[in-house]
């Protein structure tokens, strides 16, 4: 089980939330740190609020979107 991360950046839908995770790779000829954001949407119970910190875990699909949840 996947756990990541993230910000809470939208919560207009009912009982899910965008989260965005970033993460930093590093390039392969240059050697520089790049940092890569990814949107993930998970199933909220919590009502949390735009600008929260949450970890989310990776859970069975909840609908087409959905695989994630707020722990």
């Amino acid at each position: 089980m996947k756990i990541l991360s993230g910000k809470v950046v939208s919560n207009k839908m009912a009982k899910t939330v965008v989260v965005e995770v970033d993460r930093f790779v590093t390039h392969p000829m240059y050697h520089k740190r790049i940092k890569r954001t990814q949107k993930f949407h998970a199933h909220d119970e919590q009502g949390v609020k735009i600008g929260d910190v949450v970890k989310i875990a990776e859970v069975k699909p909840i609908s087409r979107t959905k695989t994630w949840k707020i722990v």
